[in-house]
């Protein structure tokens, strides 16, 4: 999943050359559709579980899926893709902070504070320097950015609250096609006519966007937050940031100064005192289980 999410952020960019952001969303998410709605079935059966109800769907079409793509597209218009992966590393810190008042047993405790401060305090640095250099609307789009990682976190932990036994395929099977409609019907009213992508960068993206970054992650996502921790979950993020940033600066040539891998280490620090249960040295050991001892699934979440 890690290295998967880790390539989407520049990935993402690179559509973004030849299509509009909600269109390019919602072609994705369509794609991945047709993927899923044949496989879902098959997949439903091996693993179990109990059909998805209409708030579970809801939940992950419009948290996981439909506004926190919608947002991360938009944003990577002007944002470099490393930079908003890096930003986007505030996930854990605030599905934590979420979880303090949703999820009973979650609740933040002593140093797990300071990670909060930490962690936000690496945002802020982000903001006076390399998206303000960025120039144009990079600080309102690096703003909105942030509301992503939110209703991201919203969407997850309400599943995780309400979706024990849920089939992770059925689920994500749904969750795609609504977000395909969601955001190809929000794309047409708002950018106008949703046109095919021709160019090659832009079908290659569309595709390994479906089928990798959304379908294989996605139920894999889902199938482990069935009986993992959502809060030890989102430790993938600090995984995803760090080879985004590989990506962006290696293959996109974005700019990587002192100030992004400062602001980056202060998110993770922030993520590290969060994730770190109070008297204890290790963290979340149970997000760490091989796969295969868990049972079925359940953003998502580049």
């Amino acid at each position: 999943m890690c290295l998967v999410w880790g390539t989407t952020w520049y990935v993402i960019r690179e559509g973004l050359e030849h299509m509009e952001p909600l269109g390019s969303a919602g072609l994705r998410f369509a794609v991945a559709s047709l993927i899923m709605v044949p496989i879902a079935g098959s997949i439903g059966r091996r693993e179990g579980g109990t059909a998805p109800t209409p708030r579970l769907i809801a939940a992950m079409a419009l948290g996981n899926f439909s506004i926190s793509y919608g947002i991360v597209y938009w944003s990577e218009q002007t944002l470099p893709s490393s930079l908003a992966a890096v930003l986007w590393g505030i996930y854990p810190i605030l599905t934590a902070l979420i979880a303090h008042v949703y999820l009973p047993g979650s609740r933040i405790q002593g140093s797990q504070w300071m990670g909060l401060f930490v962690g936000f305090l690496g945002v802020l640095l982000l903001f006076f320097t390399d998206i303000r250099a960025v120039g144009g609307d990079a600080l309102l789009r690096g703003s909105v950015l942030l509301i992503s990682p939110v209703v991201s976190a919203f969407g997850t932990l309400y599943i995780k609250k309400h979706g024990g036994g849920v089939s992770s395929a059925l689920l994500n099977r749904a969750a795609l096609v609504s977000a395909a409609v969601i955001l190809l019907t929000v794309a047409y009213f708002v950018e106008g006519r949703v046109v095919l992508p021709t160019e090659p960068r832009a079908v290659g993206s569309i595709v390994y966007l479906a089928g990798m970054g959304t379908v294989l992650t996605f139920t894999l996502y889902l199938w482990i937050l069935r009986t993992s921790s959502a809060v030890s979950l989102s430790l993938i993020a600090y995984v995803n940031p760090a080879i985004a940033l590989l990506i962006g600066a290696g293959i996109g040539e974005e700019p990587v100064t002192a100030w992004t891998l400062s602001g980056l280490a202060l998110i993770l620090t922030g993520c590290a005192f969060v994730l770190r249960k109070p008297g204890t040295k290790q963290v979340a050991p149970q997000a760490l289980q091989p796969a295969g001892t868990q049972q079925p699934l359940p953003d998502t979440s580049s």
